[in-house]
């Protein structure tokens, strides 16, 4: 395999979030929120649990009203990683939620009200053992700040996130992280580098409101991707107007694509031409679909003709190259059997599952 330079991240305190450790040396976590209203115990804990099948590592829940945080107990004995209850408005909704066996509570300061509340929430999290993070979002940043700089620029932002990480350390309180999101991808990345130089706090990573499936993906893949290979970032949440398990499929994807997720495979594969000979496009949605699950670090090639095939399969775990009606299989850079197109896919993951 080709090897390529490693990353070097930043170093941040680290923290536990309900047992999960944050920060320091830890891998990224990747973590997504519920979209069902809390109450709705089973379709709450479906999802959860679809999640934790497609790798999500942390959770966050709604907790806006007292139904929301009376349901916590019947959820959280049914999954089983760490959840984080999201609060906004109400700080008394934290203090409820803490009252639980949640790992965390997300508060805002542009919108939890005065400086004594979030006091009141830090005393509670320090006594209790949760963890905290702080959400400063662009889209509900305080009003002194946005009559300060004119609109929510990485400054303010940055300067809201100071403050309120001074306010929680004045508590004796350091089991927390950050998060400083903006829909802005540029935004985003000038306001978490300059954060990143002024806190050893471990920084939460997001574009937020990134958008549909596709286009949020990509807004997604530059904007924690770009800070990822910049050594920021402790956890992240690719945040789509979809499914919240394709969250965590590109969450997976980003830090795979980067070497900062060496459990699961990577899947190379050609964008096709007229030279194939057989159909990448398929056999390649079919060969991602059937690894996704695998804990593996290997990387497999699918691809579809004898002009780059060969090579990118040697440089693979595992490979195939296309011919007519065939595809010659590579494994460890050598060639081990040629193989008829319609026995390729069943051939080729039998062999992976070897490996």
């Amino acid at each position: 395999m080709i090897h390529v330079e490693q990353i070097h991240r930043r170093k941040t305190r680290e923290i536990n979030v309900g047992g999960i450790k944050i920060g320091g040396n830890n891998p990224v976590r990747i973590q997504s929120m519920t979209t069902p209203k809390t109450d709705d115990v089973a379709d709450v804990v479906k999802q959860i649990l679809e999640l934790e099948a497609a790798g999500c590592e942390l959770v966050r829940v709604t907790v806006n009203n007292q139904e929301s945080a009376d349901a916590l107990p019947e959820v959280l004995k049914q999954v089983h990683i760490p959840v984080i209850a999201d609060i906004h408005f109400d700080y008394k909704m934290a203090l409820e939620a803490m009252k639980h066996d949640i790992a965390c509570v997300r508060i805002n300061p542009g919108n939890i009200g005065a400086e004594w509340k979030t006091v009141d929430v830090i005393k509670m999290a320090r006594d209790t053992g949760k963890a905290v993070r702080i959400g400063v979002n662009a889209g509900s940043l305080e009003k002194a700040l946005l009559k300060k700089y004119g609109h929510p620029t990485p400054e303010a932002l940055v300067e809201s996130a100071l403050a309120s990480i001074a306010l929680v350390e004045q508590q004796d309180f350091f089991n927390f992280k950050v998060s400083i999101k903006s829909s802005d991808v540029l935004s985003n990345f000038r306001a978490y580098s300059l954060l990143s130089l002024k806190t050893e706090a471990p920084l939460h990573l997001g574009v937020t409101e990134a958008g549909t499936k596709n286009y949020g993906t990509v807004k997604s893949a530059v904007g924690i991707g770009g800070l990822l290979m910049a050594g920021i970032g402790d956890t992240i949440r690719v945040s789509l107007s979809c499914d919240p398990v394709e969250e965590v499929k590109v969450g997976a994807y980003i830090l795979k694509s980067i070497g900062l997720k060496n459990d699961t495979p990577e899947i190379i594969a050609c964008p096709s031409c007229g030279r194939a000979d057989i159909d990448v496009y398929k056999l390649a949605e079919e060969v991602e679909r059937r690894a996704l699950g695998l804990k593996k670090n290997i990387k497999i090639a699918v691809m579809g003709c004898v002009v780059n095939g060969p090579g990118e399969s040697l440089e693979a775990d595992i490979g195939i190259a296309g011919g007519k009606g065939e595809g010659l299989v590579y494994k460890k850079g050598k060639a081990i059997k040629k193989v008829p197109e319609g026995e390729m896919l069943e051939y080729l993951m039998s062999e992976i599952e070897k490996m």
